[in-house]
Order: structure tokens, then sequence, then C-alpha cells
């Protein structure tokens, strides 16, 4: 994917975002993840039932990419098993790092070039760590 592409489809998550409101409902984790250095605090909603992500969203206030990064985030995982959201949330931080992509990540390949910018890759994962929080809590409620 050009950076141009990369580019377009950050940008179109974070002035549309898709599935950002908030969640009232008890069946719902919600998690918090925000950066100590910046404006970037998000609350993450899962609903998880036989260990499917049923419905994803977010809501808060938050910079391009990490508005952007969650948008792609809960388009990505909805009605992904736990075993796969845990495998792609492995492949996310690795391209984070590295660069590398893996096809199953869909549009959040757009996040490849990060690992260049050591600055925005708290941006870029700070939904996901909300996500990982979600499903360890949820992991606590199973046993």
């Amino acid at each position: 994917m050009d950076s141009e592409t990369k580019k377009a489809i950050i940008m179109e998550h974070y002035t549309n975002p898709l599935n950002r409101k908030t969640i009232n409902d008890p069946r719902y984790i919600k998690i918090n993840s925000n950066s100590e250095t910046c404006i970037d605090n998000l609350d993450i909603f899962v609903l998880i039932k036989n260990n499917i992500i049923e419905d994803i969203c977010f809501n808060g206030e938050a910079c391009a990419i990490s508005t952007s990064a969650a948008s792609i985030m809960t388009r990505l995982l909805k009605g992904k098993s736990i075993k796969e959201v845990r495998e792609l949330i492995k492949e996310y931080y690795e391209m984070i790092e590295t660069g590398n992509t893996y096809d199953n990540l869909d549009e959040a390949i757009a996040y490849s070039d990060i690992y260049k910018q050591a600055n925005r890759k708290g941006c870029a994962t700070i939904p996901w760590i909300g996500l990982e929080k979600a499903l360890n809590e949820y992991d606590n409620k199973k046993i």
C-alpha cells in the first residue's frame, strides 16, 4: 500500500470514525485507554458472547492516529473469536514495531510506517491496549 493510500485511510477513519459511540449496557466491558503524554483518552466498549466479539465501539478525545486506529480496529474485530483477535493483536504490535505487514490486518496496515516514528507508536496502540485489557477482564470473569 502506498503512502498516499495510507494517509487517505487514516484521514477517512479520523473524519468519519466507525463505531464511535458510548454504550451504557452492563453486558459490555468498558475500559479506558489513554496516554500520559498527550490528549488521547479513549473508552473502549466490548461485548463478548461465546468467545466472539459481538460488538466493539469506542468514544473519547484523541488525535487522528488514535481515533482512526480505534475506528479501523472496531471494524476489523467485530465477529472475530477471541483466539483470532489475540493473533491480530500480536500481528498489529509486531507491525507497529517492525513495519512487517499481515494481510489479515486489512486497513490497519495503514500504520505500517509508524515504526519509523517512535512518538506515534503510542497513538497507534492506545485502542489496542484498551482492547487487550478488556480481553483480560473477560478472561478473569470466566475463571
